[in-house]
């Protein structure tokens, strides 16, 4: 791994009700994934219930894209309710963004492409300013100002079109005095996250946001995201993630954390990376199956994924691969036959219908 990269720290939250999350400066990488749908008011009560569960799932920031200001005001609506940091995603106009800082909103997204000319940047980094609200400077191959758009066009290195879009933002936030920002540079290739993520860590010390944009459906999207996101991180590069997918928020916070799993087992000695909560091994399944893996693995992953231990959990499908390959895990569950057994560290504790697998595989949870 190359020297560690330090970023300035960016403070996101810490105000009113809403919880500190912290961006750099050595900090632990963060975890933030993007709600799905648009949100109406009378969504909000059911939006809580669904953050709070994504808090526990171990996302610490949360994007809402905000295209009007109706949907401004129902994102400060749910921003009083929540503890989670919610972030604004603006495009086009300024002013949805304006508004959007009259209520405990955390952070602001604007993308350099589309959000206007500099006295309507100034106009924001103002109010964010004043209210001590960070910003993301956004920029995505696919929203390029004209300019590099064309260059691009006519030959210019994607990743380099990318690094410019966002040296621009960077001045114009620089000349206003305005430095408590991140930067995302963002394209559906690979190999141009990564190239334009590296140059830009080099001319920089604002902490980086870094995935993979329309990375594509979970497994597709989970292998190009896992491939650009270990190749930077094992550079020191990355101070938050997301992983962009085709699939639910649950799916990308699991993602990203597995992603960061994999990230602190090559890098150990890297603290930034440090793996907290339940590590789960399942078998793929085979012909040898006297357990349902998926079935039982899919029904579990949320509230599995919601422990907040470091613990080992193994779901295997049969005697050959159950405790004895994973007596390793602090507990366990496996078929044979018409049963299933439960298990701790190897030593079978329990033997029971297959029908009533999730009821003693729940109560033997409870005990860890």
């Amino acid at each position: 791994m190359k020297q560690e990269r330090l970023a300035n720290t960016v403070k996101i939250g810490g105000f009113s009700h809403v919880d500190p999350v912290f961006i750099g400066g050595g900090h632990p990488i963060a975890i933030q994934t993007m709600w799905k749908d648009r949100l109406s008011f009378s969504d909000i009560n059911n939006a809580v219930k669904k953050i709070n569960s994504l808090k526990m799932m171990g996302c610490s920031l949360l994007r809402f894209a905000v295209p009007d200001i109706e949907s401004a005001e129902v994102l400060g609506s749910l921003a009083e309710k929540v503890s989670m940091p919610l972030v604004a995603d603006i495009h086009f106009d300024y002013k949805i963004a304006i508004r959007c800082m009259d209520f405990p909103v955390a952070k602001i997204r604007i993308n350099p492409g589309n959000i206007g000319g500099r006295e309507k940047v100034r106009a924001v980094l103002e109010k964010a300013a004043a209210g001590n609200i960070p910003i993301r400077i956004g920029v995505n191959a696919g929203s390029l100002p004209s300019d590099l758009r064309a260059r691009a066009e006519e030959g210019m290195a994607p990743s380099l079109a990318l690094v410019e879009a966002a040296e621009r933002e960077i001045s114009i936030f620089e000349e206003f005095g305005f430095n408590d920002f991140l930067i995302s540079m963002k394209a559906s290739t690979i190999a141009d996250n990564i190239s334009a993520n590296q140059i830009l860590a080099k001319r920089t010390n604002a902490p980086l946001h870094i995935g993979v944009t329309e990375a594509g459906p979970l497994v597709a999207g989970t292998a190009r995201n896992t491939a650009a996101l270990l190749t930077l991180l094992r550079e020191g590069i990355g101070d938050t993630i997301r992983v962009s997918l085709s699939d639910t928020m649950e799916n990308e916070i699991i993602a990203a954390r597995e992603i960061l799993f994999a990230a602190a087992g090559l890098m150990p000695e890297n603290k930034r990376l440090k793996r907290t909560g339940v590590n789960i091994i399942s078998c793929p399944r085979c012909g040898r199956a006297g357990f349902d893996t998926h079935g039982f693995t899919s029904r579990w992953m949320q509230r599995l994924y919601s422990i907040d231990r470091e613990i080992t959990i193994a779901v295997m499908g049969c005697e050959v691969n159950g405790p004895a390959e994973a007596k390793h895990a602090d507990l366990g569950i496996t078929g044979a036959g018409d049963k299933v057994l439960i298990f701790r560290r190897g030593e079978i504790i329990k033997t029971a219908a297959a029908e009533n697998a999730d009821s003693i595989f729940n109560e033997e949870l409870d005990k860890i």
